[in-house]
C-alpha cells in the first residue's frame, strides 16, 4: 500500500521471547536523500507500468473472449495472493534484507510480464496458449506482490529520518494513486495505439528498471541473531509469522484502531458496488461513475499531500485521526441522498481527502511504533485483514443492492449510520486514544 513531528522513539518492547536486534543506523536527515530518491523513482516507474499491465490484460481479454467471468476470475486471482500470503511475506521481510527482496520481486515480476510479451510478438501464441499463460503470469505476480508489499513499507522508515517518515509515506502513496489516475485517464488510448503485447512489455521493462535503480541503495539490514532452533525450519517460520499477529493483538490500543479501520473498510464497499447504480439517480450518463472516482482519488491525493505536510503528534494526531475516520465514510454516505451531480462530487472528493489524510497517518503510526525486527510481520498481517474483508463487503453490497431494489438512500445511509457508531465506540476506548496519541 500511503505524520508525526519530532524523531519518534518506540517505547515498544519487541516481543516476549525476541531476540535483541541492533538499532538501525540513521538515514540522512534529508527526505531527498540519495537511497529514498532511487526507491521512490523506480517505484514509480512500476507502478506506470503494472498499470499498463492491467489496462492490456483487461482489454485483452474483453476482445479476445468476451468473457465478463473470466474477467473477474483474472482479477480475483490478482488479488488473493496478496491477502492469502500477506503474512508469509512480512516474515519473510524480517528475515532477510528488505532491499534484496524489493530487487528479486521487481526481477521476477519483469521476466514474468516480459515472457508474456514475448510470446505475443512472436507469432506463435495463439488464443490457447496466450491465455493459459496470462493467467499463469496474473497468480505468478499476485505472489510476488505479497512479498514486495512488506518489505517495501517495512523498508521506507530506514530511508529516511523518523521526522520524515509521513511525507515519505505520502510520496510513496502519491505515486501510487497518480499511476492508477494516469491509467484510468489514458489507457484505452495507449491500448489503441500500442496493443497488449507492446503494452506488456511496457511493464517487464518498467518493473526491470526498478530493479537495477533498487540494487544502488545503501542496505542496512543486518542478520538478525540466530535462536536456538526448537523444531523444522517450516514450524519456525510459522512460529515467527505468528509472532506479528500476537504482538498486534497484546497492543490493545493498535488491535483496536486497526479492526475498526478493516471494518470501516469492509463496510464502504456496498457503496463502491452501488455506485454504477447511483448514477441513475443523479440522472446522469455513464461517465459521471468515472467523474465521481476520479473525484475521490483526486481527494485522495490531496489528503497525502496534506498528511505530508501538516506534522501533527499527540492529542491533536490522536482527534484528527478519529476525525478522518468519522468524517469520510460519512461524507461518502451523504452522496446517496443526494440528486445534485455537482454536489456528489464534492462529497466524494471530501470523503477521498478525509480517507487520503488518515491512510498516511495510520502507516506511519504503525511503522513507527512497531520494532524494526517485527515491522514486516505486522504489516503483512494487517495488509491480510483488510484485503480480507473486502471482497466480503463487495458481495454483501451487491446482495443487499438487489434485495432492496436498489434502494441507495438506505443502503448508503444504513452503511454511514454504523460507519459513525463504530468510529464513537472507538473514541470510548482509553487504549485506542493513548495508542493514537504516544503510539502504545
Amino acid at each position: 500500500m500511503a505524520e508525526m513531528e519530532t524523531p519518534v522513539q518506540s517505547v515498544l518492547s519487541p516481543t516476549a521471547g525476541a531476540s535483541p536486534v541492533e538499532a538501525a543506523p540513521r538515514p540522512s536527515s534529508r527526505l531527498w536523500n540519495r537511497d529514498f530518491f532511487l526507491l521512490w523513482q523506480g517505484q514509480t516507474v512500476s507502478q506506470l507500468g503494472s498499470q499498463a499491465f492491467m489496462i492490456a490484460m483487461a482489454f485483452w481479454v474483453k476482445e479476445t473472449t468476451g468473457s465478463a467471468t473470466l474477467m473477474g476470475l483474472l482479477m480475483t486471482l490478482s488479488s488473493l495472493p496478496g491477502v492469502l500470503l500477506a503474512p508469509f511475506g512480512g516474515t519473510f521481510a524480517d528475515r532477510h534484507s528488505r532491499i534484496r527482496i524489493i530487487v528479486g520481486c521487481d526481477v521476477l515480476a519483469g521476466l514474468s510480464s516480459l515472457s508474456l510479451a514475448l510470446v505475443m510478438l512472436s507469432g506463435a501464441g495463439s488464443k490457447s496458449v496466450v491465455l493459459p499463460l496470462l493467467f499463469v503470469v496474473t497468480v505468478l505476480i499476485g505472489i510476488i506482490r505479497s512479498f514486495f508489499s512488506p518489505a517495501i513499507q517495512a523498508a521506507i522508515p530506514d530511508l529516511v529520518p523518523p521526522e520524515r517518515l509521513p511525507a515519505a509515506n505520502s510520496l510513496n502513496q502519491f505515486s501510487v494513486q497518480t499511476s492508477v489516475f494516469a491509467g484510468q485517464a489514458v489507457g484505452g488510448v495507449l491500448y489503441r495505439v500500442l496493443g497488449a503485447p507492446l503494452l506488456f512489455l511496457v511493464d517487464g521493462v518498467s518493473y526491470l528498471f526498478s530493479a537495477v535503480t533498487a540494487l544502488f541503495i545503501t542496505d542496512t539490514w543486518k542478520k538478525p541473531e540466530a535462536k536456538p532452533r526448537t523444531g523444522g525450519a517450516l514450524r519456525e517460520f510459522l512460529g515467527e509469522t505468528g509472532e506479528g499477529l500476537r504482538y498486534v493483538w497484546s497492543r490493545t490500543g493498535m488491535r483496536d484502531f486497526v479492526l475498526v479501520a478493516c471494518l470501516l473498510n469492509f463496510l464502504g464497499m456496498p457503496m463502491f458496488v452501488l455506485l454504477p447504480f447511483y448514477v441513475d439517480v443523479l440522472h446522469a450518463g455513464a461517465e459521471w461513475y468515472g467523474f465521481l472516482l476520479a473525484a475521490m482519488s483526486i481527494g485522495a491525493v490531496a489528503g497525502y499531500l496534506l498528511a505530508g505536510t501538516v506534522r501533527l503528534k499527540g492529542a491533536t494526531l490522536g482527534w484528527s485521526l478519529l476525525a478522518g475516520l468519522l468524517l469520510g465514510p460519512l461524507f461518502f454516505s451523504l452522496v446517496g441522498f443526494v440528486t445534485h451531480p455537482w454536489l456528489a462530487l464534492a462529497l466524494c472528493f471530501a470523503s477521498g481527502l478525509s480517507l487520503g489524510t488518515v491512510n498516511i497517518y495510520l502507516i506511519t503510526l504503525l511503522q513507527s511504533s512497531t520494532p524494526r525486527e517485527l515491522r514486516g510481520r505486522v504489516l503483512g498481517f494487517l495488509g491480510t485483514l483488510a484485503g480480507a474483508l473486502m471482497p466480503i463487503g463487495s458481495a454483501l453490497g451487491g446482495w443487499l443492492g438487489d434485495l432492496t431494489g436498489k434502494n441507495i438512500p438506505l443502503i448508503f445511509g444504513g452503511v454511514g449510520a454504523l460507519s459513525v457508531l463504530v468510529t464513537l465506540f472507538l473514541a470510548t476506548r482509553s487504549e485506542c486514544r493513548r495508542f493514537l496519541t504516544q503510539g502504545v
